[in-house]
């Protein structure tokens, strides 16, 4: 599991902020309970398929599902503790808008960090 804000111009899109604070699982580690979500799918900057899943009740995002990388991305705010995460890293920060606020605690990477491209 990683805890990551990420500055990608598609997070930004999707949040309507600057950026997305998610929790990445490997498809290992994930699975929908419950009722399933609807799905929205773009193609990503990796040319492979984003699927963008969404309550079909309120239209809140709750995840991506990253297939380039085989994870999903989960929006942290939609778990019942949120408080409870803290990002490790923000990434894709070459593409922060010039109004954004960038973490100074934690590292800061241009794009992908090294181990994780």
């Amino acid at each position: 599991m990683q805890q990551l804000f990420c500055y990608c111009s598609d997070c930004q899109a999707r949040t309507g902020g600057d950026k997305w604070f998610g929790i990445w699982y490997h498809y290992d580690n994930f699975a929908f309970t419950g009722e399933s979500p609807k799905v929205h799918t773009r193609t990503g900057s990796s040319g492979k398929p984003v699927h963008h899943h969404y309550c079909g009740k309120c239209g809140v995002n709750v995840c991506a599902d990253i297939t380039a990388g085989q994870f999903f991305t989960i929006s942290a705010p939609s778990f019942d503790s949120p408080q409870e995460f803290k990002a490790s890293m923000a990434i894709f920060t070459a593409s922060a808008k010039n109004w954004a606020v960038l973490p100074t605690d934690i590292p800061v990477f241009d794009n992908f960090p090294p181990k994780m491209s």
